[in-house]
């Protein structure tokens, strides 16, 4: 019997997957613990939909994240720290401060998540800062750091 997997199933298959399996797995197991349904033309008609939808939906969820790239690029912030002599950081700058200032200056919502700091910022001088916003997406934000007055 063929059935398409409505959920993950360890060594059968992944969600969305049509498998052939015995008649009675099929009945004793898949279909009634939910984890399948019977792949009848309905069933495949709303899998053939489903599918198109989640592609559709993906891709416009990489466009808006390239087009938010392509901001960030175009963007630049200010921000300042303390320094003593000799120009040493009192402190340092964290993915959270860089996501709020992006707020405030560019107008932009940036998760402080998605913010790829290896470590916080202690140096003054022009940082390029890189922004994972999809997985096929990373803008490189440039962050101007000054002296505090």
């Amino acid at each position: 019997m063929k059935v398409i997997l409505t959920e993950d199933v360890k060594s059968l298959g992944k969600k969305g997957d049509i498998v052939e399996v015995s008649d009675g797995y099929a009945r004793n197991f898949i279909l009634k613990t939910k984890k399948g349904v019977e792949a009848n033309n309905k069933n495949m008609n709303e899998l053939k939909l489903k599918r198109a939808n989640e592609e559709k939906q993906a891709k416009e969820q990489y466009e808006a994240a390239k087009a938010l790239g392509e901001r960030i690029d175009a963007g630049k912030i200010e921000m300042s720290i303390k320094t003593g002599e000799g120009g040493k950081a009192f402190g340092s700058i964290s993915s959270k401060e860089i996501a709020i200032a992006v707020k405030e200056q560019l107008d932009l919502e940036i998760d402080k998540k998605k913010i790829q700091l290896k470590e916080t910022i202690k140096t003054l001088g022009v940082q390029e800062v890189p922004v994972k916003l999809h997985p096929k997406v990373t803008a490189k934000l440039r962050v101007n750091v000054t002296e505090e007055a």
